[in-house]
């Protein structure tokens, strides 16, 4: 507990007479150091639960050590108190909003005065959880080149393996009025040290560089690790408690951050404030990083099928048109031919209109394909053909204008495409008994358009193929995007995941078209895949796989190979293919050539089937 100070009885009175007048919130430690005097420590600020006691209230001469200074986005300092109390569920740093760049610099010790805030990056709709702060301050500087407090070590020993307590029923699944266990759950010991100066030592880089300075990594290498060194996310309970941020505090025009791949190890000491922000929670914002040790990770290739092999395949190709670099369009071709072996059958996802996010009606994409089946060729592969049904403007989600929709291609050397009176944005296929066997009624054609679950969202392309005299049926798809839910790191625990309604709409329609193939012929062969946009354990999977319909073939590889995306340091599945119980004996291969790297085609790794129908 904090140190306690000689309370007199006048003093006593005097503090409960503001309290029940109501002249004075927050703690009564607080109220009574307002009374007595004594100064305010950013301790008292930021108290045991992770909204300070002093919030909306003035403080003056708060006293510490500037242990880091941001000149760029959120302007501002962290400072810390080197005389910690003995609580650990109370920071002893505090971000300091200067809105301008700060006048302070590292080692300065100052005295601040301003207002004690709650900031919420993202807004409070995000979900996130909130920056104590200090805002409007006044800021003397004291001393200069002063020691900073020694930064408390994030390790694989410090940090909890329990991930978060269970949010609050009476107040909407918040944690925020939950006093903080910094020994049992990892949110409650990261929030207990926000604001502090923090480091790690040589950690897995978890989480590639991206476009904006960040990476991530893990404290933990033993946690939930995918076989190529990631870190799998196998279902809710595993948020994976070691997985970190990492930013720097130089500018880049002054320092370049560093590129680092998945399996990468970030060397050495990184130290500095441990931030939080909206686009993954808590963040550790280098004064001092690491180096990057590169490790030995390469794009993989997938094997080819066999002459009697059906190889069919589904790539998210990430908002291609043709206003593209013709790079973009060679990189995606080569990968097409070299990683996946050109497969029979592509599923492609986000294919763009001709002119891209331009907004003026356009809805054909022929110039896109052209375009990326020519490069294709050129690379080595096979002349697809392709088949799709054109969106109706602006009606399926995506980047407005842009008009992103299924497309089939097909190489017409292997593998030859049913046509049955094509269908058009608003007409929905069916299903009919041919000769004892299902048939589609549009082919290509899209699956219940007019169903509300598809409202605002791409609707499923379904194509009837036929190899070696055998018909397979294709469903093409693109759920329904996480957009809107909240982080692993919200301040509702479990996190609300508002998309997941939608989508499970989404996958029981379909769900139910599968079935009425099955319904005519039991033995059809049928194939759903796409960009699901959920988890191999979430209710859309299970609603899409119902009743035996269809089995998420990505569940026939190792746990430690299960997964198609990197977000936020953990590896995990958004891409799938899903099997009709004909298909009962197949190969399956999640080839990793985008999500682990920093430099990418797309921000998805393509899938690939190979079956004998």
């Amino acid at each position: 507990m904090r140190s306690s100070h000689p309370r007199s009885a006048a003093v006593a009175a005097l503090v409960a007479s503001a309290l029940a007048t109501g002249l004075l919130a927050g703690s009564a430690d607080a109220a009574e150091g307002a009374v007595s005097a004594d100064p305010i420590r950013i301790h008292d600020i930021q108290g045991t639960t992770r909204i300070s006691p002093l919030v909306g209230k003035q403080v003056a001469d708060v006293e510490g050590i500037v242990t880091g200074v941001r000149t760029y986005g959120s302007r501002g300092f962290w400072m810390q108190d080197p005389d910690a109390d003995d609580n650990d569920a109370t920071s002893e740093g505090v971000f300091v909003f200067t809105n301008s760049v700060p006048t302070v610099a590292v080692g300065d010790a100052v005295k601040v005065s301003g207002l004690v805030g709650e900031y919420v990056p993202g807004g409070a709709a995000s979900g996130n959880q909130s920056v104590t702060q200090i805002s409007k301050p006044a800021v003397t500087v004291v001393s200069s080149g002063n020691a900073l407090p020694e930064a408390t070590a994030i390790n694989e020993y410090t940090v909890p393996a329990e991930y978060a307590p269970a949010g609050d029923p009476a107040a909407a699944g918040s944690i925020n009025g939950l006093a903080l266990e910094p020994s049992r759950y990892a949110l409650d010991y990261y929030e207990a040290l926000e604001g502090m100066n923090v480091r790690i030592g040589t950690s897995r880089v978890v989480g590639a560089t991206d476009p904006h300075a960040e990476l991530w990594v893990t404290v933990k290498g033993w946690e939930n690790t995918a076989k190529r060194g990631g870190t799998i996310y196998g279902s809710y309970e595993s948020q994976n408690t070691g997985r970190l941020q990492i930013q720097q505090l130089a500018p880049l025009a002054q320092q370049p951050f560093p590129v680092a791949n998945v399996g990468d190890k970030l060397t050495g000491t990184t130290e500095g404030p441990l931030d939080f922000n909206q686009f993954g929670g808590y963040t550790l914002v280098a004064r001092t990083l690491g180096t990057v040790k590169a490790g030995t990770l390469a794009p993989e290739k997938t094997k080819a099928q066999a002459a009697n092999e059906l190889a069919v395949a589904t790539y998210n190709v990430e908002n291609l048109d043709p206003t593209d670099p013709q790079e973009k369009f060679d990189n995606l071709a080569k990968a097409v031919v070299e990683n996946l072996a050109s497969p029979d059958v592509v599923a492609l996802e986000e294919i763009q209109d001709d002119n891209g996010a331009k907004n003026d009606g356009t809805v054909s994409a022929e110039q896109t394909l052209t375009k990326f089946t020519a490069a294709i060729t050129a690379a080595g592969g096979p002349a697809y053909q392709w088949r799709t049904v054109n969106p109706e403007n602006n009606k399926d989600g995506g980047e407005p204008g842009g008009n992103i929709r299924q497309v089939f291609l097909f190489n017409p050397a292997r593998v030859s495409f049913t046509e049955r009176a094509p269908g058009d944005s608003a007409t929905a296929t069916g299903v009919v008994k041919e000769q004892g066997k299902a048939a589609l009624t549009h082919s290509p054609g899209r699956i219940d358009p007019a169903n509300p679950a598809w409202a605002d969202s791409r609707k499923p392309l379904a194509g009837e193929f036929v190899f070696r005299g055998k018909t397979v049926f294709v469903i093409a798809n693109h759920f329904g995007s996480k957009g809107g839910d909240e982080g692993l790191t919200s301040v509702h625990q479990p996190p609300v995941r508002s998309s997941e309604t939608k989508r499970l709409l989404q996958a029981q329609a379909v769900n139910g078209f599968v079935k009425e193939l099955l319904a005519a012929d039991k033995n059809a062969n049928v194939i759903a895949l796409g960009d699901i946009n959920d988890f191999e354990f979430s209710a859309t999977a299970n609603a899409l796989a119902d009743g035996g319909a269809l089995y998420p073939a990505i569940k026939s590889l190792p746990k430690a190979e299960r997964y198609s995306y990197v977000y936020q340091g953990n590896a995990q599945v958004l891409d799938q293919i899903l099997t009709s119980p004909a298909i009962k004996t197949f190969t399956y291969d999640s080839v990793h050539i985008n999500a682990e790297f920093s430099a990418q085609n797309s921000d998805h790794d393509p899938q690939v089937l190979r079956f004998r129908p």
